[in-house]
């Protein structure tokens, strides 16, 4: 399966990144891709660190465990970069995606040990911005699409538009909002030299 893409997400419980590794696979899905999308459990509440994994592949993907050697890592806390091994296994090949404000020179001396590309947005801004709340997943999960390319931004937004129709039938004046989110950080997501 050289045409496999594996990604590991890294949160807190609440902030979303189950609910966007499972928005990807639905986006990867739509548009022909054989995708797997799942948390991995254990004692999680809110604001604890969860992990989240995404695997996307052209042809059927016959591996069914956790993701040790991700292509991509996205982090949509930056406090984690504390506490947790973001890099761990990391291919030099891919990219990791942060959720920050913190300067170039903060996170490459943070991320040291890792010479693959860096790639940083400021998620809280632009979901308030676009949804009046922060809510960091919808951007995070544009980034990682822009970063991995994974598919292109107008069959993403095309494949998003029709997601949150279904996903907010309850609550269709949300919608907008986050399809601002979404065309924002796709512009917004920028390489750390």
């Amino acid at each position: 399966m050289d045409n496999l893409i594996e990604i590991r997400w890294h949160g807190r419980g609440g902030q979303g990144a189950k609910t966007a590794s499972l928005l990807l696979a639905d986006a990867a899905f739509n548009t022909g891709k054989y995708i797997q999308g799942f948390p991995e459990y254990g004692p999680e509440r809110m604001g604890a660190p969860i992990t989240a994994y995404n695997r996307i592949s052209n042809t059927p993907i016959t591996i069914h465990s956790n993701i040790y050697e991700p292509d991509y890592v996205v982090v949509v806390d930056d406090t984690l970069l504390e506490s947790v091994n973001v890099t761990a296994g990391l291919k030099e090949t891919g990219a990791i995606v942060i959720n920050t404000t913190k300067d170039n020179e903060y996170l490459k001396e943070k991320l040291s040990s890792y010479k693959g590309d860096i790639y940083k947005i400021d998620a809280k801004k632009i979901s308030i911005e676009a949804l009046g709340k922060y809510f960091p997943n919808t951007p995070m999960l544009a980034a990682i699409v822009k970063v991995s390319k994974i598919m292109s931004d107008e069959d993403f937004l095309n494949d998003m538009i029709g997601s949150f129709k279904h996903k907010f039938a309850k609550k269709p004046e949300v919608i907008e909002g986050n399809m601002k989110a979404l065309e924002i950080a796709l512009k917004e997501v920028e390489k750390v030299n």
